[in-house]
Parts: structure tokens; sequence; C-alpha cells
């Protein structure tokens, strides 16, 4: 039985997060534009908003562009530069840094909206669920960091860059990858799927736009003429 329900959260379960991620998206955006955002409480309280906002944003966006870099880079784009331990310091120090950063930010955050009467009023419980989620998240990932550094010889780190680049590319059987990994990693997994499976239903779903923007790098010029 624990040999099925771990094949499920590590083989299925994965994949089913992302479906919910991708198709509830689109639906979201195809039925409620309205509610595509981020639903700011800056008009309830300025402060700490920035502060706390600008720490979270770009530490989390280091964290995510890390997590795609690190973990899905090709092997032998890495391999000519960095050794597997190599690979791992450095994913241990960017990761490590700008997790702190994050959480520091996001714990303000979280001060702040439930500190704050008039914001906590205002607040839909899953804006205080999805923000709870995240500094679990961001915790667990500081956690793996501390474990790390009794691995360093990188041997865990390409294993769990494999299972990764399982989930990507549909390897099959990628569940056993998992086995004998440490609780905090498989509950870190776990948690960061759950994120991408609540996404569609939060306001979480606003970070599709930020991937978005980045089109305006590429787009013809806006050309405004006079009469």
């Amino acid at each position: 039985m624990n040999d099925y329900f771990h094949q499920f959260l590590f083989g299925v379960y994965p994949y089913i997060c992302l479906a919910v991620l991708l198709i509830g998206s689109l639906i979201r955006f195809d039925r409620e534009q309205y509610t595509w955002k981020s639903d700011s409480s800056q008009l309830l309280r300025h402060g700490a908003l920035k502060l706390g906002s600008n720490l979270f944003h770009w530490g989390v966006l280091v964290v995510v562009l890390g997590h795609f870099a690190g973990f899905l880079a090709p092997h032998w784009l890495v391999s000519p530069f960095l050794s597997a331990s190599g690979h791992q310091l450095v994913a241990m120090v960017a990761g490590g840094s700008a997790g702190a950063v994050s959480i520091v930010g996001l714990t303000i955050l979280i001060a702040r909206r439930l500190g704050d009467r008039r914001i906590r009023r205002n607040s839909r419980k899953s804006d205080i669920v999805i923000v709870l989620m995240l500094w679990a998240q961001l915790a667990l990932g500081l956690g793996t960091v501390a474990l790390s550094m009794r691995h360093m010889d990188g041997a865990l780190f390409e294993q769990l860059t494999d299972y990764v680049k399982g989930v990507v590319t549909f390897r099959p059987g990628i569940a056993g990858l998992l086995i004998g990994v440490p609780l905090t990693y498989r509950l870190h997994i776990l948690l960061g799927f759950t994120i991408f499976l609540v996404s569609p239903f939060t306001r979480m779903v606003h970070i599709w736009s930020g991937v978005a923007s980045l089109a305006y790098a590429i787009r013809p010029y806006q050309l405004v003429r006079k009469r």
C-alpha cells in the first residue's frame, strides 16, 4: 500500500497538478478575466507593502528561475563548467540567499495582512491560505539547503534533478527516484505541486501575466502619429 501511495504522490499527482494549472488558468482567463489580478491592498494601507513586496518578489523570482536553470539544464551543458558537487554548492548559495530574502519579505506581508484589521477583513480565505502555503514552501526550501550540507558529494542533488527532468519528459517510473530521499525534500516537492494545483483558483493566477509581460521586450514599436 505504501508503495502504491508513493507512486501516486510522485508519479501521478504531479501531472494532475500541472494539468489543472494549465487548463484551469485557460478557463479562468476565458471566463473571468476581471478576476485575473493580484488584488492589491495598497489603498488600505501603504506601510510595509513596498519593502515586503520587493523583498518577496525579487527573492522568489531568483528562486523560481534558479529552480528552472538548476534542475532542467541539460547535463552536457553544465558538466563542462561545474561538477555535481559544484553545481549543488551554487544552487545552495544562490537559492538559500534568495529564499532567505523572499521569506523575510513574505513574513512582512503576512504580518501586514493579518495584523491590520481592514486588510484582514477584505482578504479572501484563499488569499491567506496561499500566502501561508508559500511561506511553508520557502521554509521547506531553506530546510533542504541545511540538509544538503550533509550530502556535498552531489549525488542526492543529481537524483533530484533526474526526478524533475523525468516529470518534464514524461519518463516512466520516476517516483522510484525519490525512494529513500529525506522527508523534507519530498514535502517540498509535494507542496510545490500543490501550489500549482490551487493557483488557478487564487490570486496566484496573476503570475502568468508576469510571464506574458516578457513579450514587451520583443514586440514591435508602437507608432504614434500626430494629426
